[in-house]
């Protein structure tokens, strides 16, 4: 593509305060994170010639952070969006840009502030005051609304009960992903829920739509996430560790909520795992670290089957049998996730590949982290991404 024949990585990591921080608008949390970003890879705000910004549901930075930011003479700005497959688009697009010449040092930006003082974290995510009305239903959509599905959780627990009537899935299997999800929440010193949980705390814990019990369901959290992507030679010489961007791949099957579609069984992994695993020259068989995205336990449980790490249906059994937490044979969302650490849709998963990547993890870091799977989903099951990052230069 082009004669950085090193590649790209990532050379700056930046968070803000997760979690129920009050005050900051999206854009102020983003302008922090990409600031932090810059930092910590040694660099300046003038060093950025690229910035792509996404966001959730609490408002969105716009691109005019550039201005906030006192950028100039940018050769790359835009806003992306592609729900919570956003991140892996962006880091693609960014280390496209490099390789091609077109940017050599682009910022990528997650910023949101749903979270309100006095307001249950549910209500964030209310589509008809989000929205200033209700949502609009098209075609076949407009069935499921009038058969009373007109939220998040009921679309997700439609997808889990399928998946548990074709394949035998149990609600404890789904609970074994939240338990082991905790177990790494405990370790990380940024997660907003730390405390063991067991699997009697989970079938114990309210249903928020059957089958799905709260501890099924992931957090909701204000604050911001950036990273900064550059040449892999440039970024041997910065002040981290660079993470290689080996390969990246998107899915959007399209899936209609119907008899005889895919809909609960399958996720776009199945097209992006194979495109992102054949360009970074690894199989499942490599993969030492999953950082996958886990909006619900149910989206863990069947992207691990996309991906291959089992066959279709014994996604459950999988995870019950201990592989995913601290010990196991593939440890995933290392820390914490966003079930329990906290919401920063597709940049939750990444930011905790850099951690991992870079040896950074502390009490939680793994052993063995030559090779790192991120996903990121988006809609109901409707977008994927998939990166592959490492430590370690492409072909190294």
């Amino acid at each position: 593509m082009s004669e950085l024949s090193g590649g790209a990585a990532i050379a700056g990591l930046g968070m803000t305060e997760l979690g129920r921080v009050y005050g900051p608008s999206p854009r102020r949390f983003a302008a922090d994170a990409v600031r932090k970003a810059v930092d910590d890879a040694g660099l300046h705000l003038g060093d950025l010639d690229g910035l792509l910004v996404s966001h959730g549901v609490g408002g969105s930075p716009g691109i005019e952070l550039a201005e906030t930011l006192g950028l100039k003479d940018l050769r790359l700005l835009t806003h992306l969006n592609t729900y919570g497959a956003t991140t892996g688009a962006m880091v693609s697009y960014a280390v496209m840009s490099v390789l091609s010449g077109a940017a050599t040092t682009v910022a990528c930006v997650f910023a949101d502030a749903p979270l309100k003082p006095a307001q249950p974290a549910g209500s964030a995510y209310d589509t008809s005051k989000r929205r200033g009305g209700p949502r609009e239903f098209y075609g076949f959509g407009g069935m499921t609304a009038a058969l009373g599905f007109r939220s998040v959780n009921s679309f997700y627990a439609l997808a889990a009960q399928r998946h548990m009537a074709r394949y035998g899935t149990s609600s404890e299997q789904l609970g074994a992903i939240a338990v082991s999800t905790r177990q790494w929440a405990t370790m990380n010193p940024l997660a907003q829920m730390r405390d063991p949980i067991t699997l009697e705390d989970h079938q114990n814990s309210r249903w928020v739509s059957e089958p799905l019990h709260l501890l099924d369901c992931c957090l909701v959290s204000n604050g911001a996430i950036a990273i900064v992507i550059t040449s892999a030679d440039r970024a041997r010489d910065l002040a981290q560790p660079p993470v290689h961007v080996w390969g990246w791949g998107q899915g959007h099957p399209g899936h209609r909520k119907e008899r005889g579609s895919e809909f609960g069984l399958t996720t776009g992994a199945v097209t992006s795992g194979p495109i992102a695993m054949k360009m970074a020259g690894v199989t499942v068989d490599d993969i030492d670290v999953c950082e996958l995205y886990d909006c619900y336990t149910s989206t863990v449980l069947v992207s691990l089957e996309d991906y291959g790490f089992c066959a279709k249906g014994e996604g459950g059994a999988f995870a019950a049998s201990g592989a995913l937490g601290p010990g196991g044979s593939l440890p995933t969302n290392t820390g914490g996730g966003q079930l329990s650490a906290f919401y920063m849709w597709g940049m939750t998963p990444l930011s905790e590949a850099v951690v991992q990547a870079r040896g950074q993890g502390g009490e939680r870091q793994v052993p063995k982290k030559d090779v790192v799977l991120v996903s990121g989903n988006g809609g109901i099951l409707d977008h994927h991404s998939t990166l592959i990052v490492s430590p370690h230069a492409k072909g190294a």
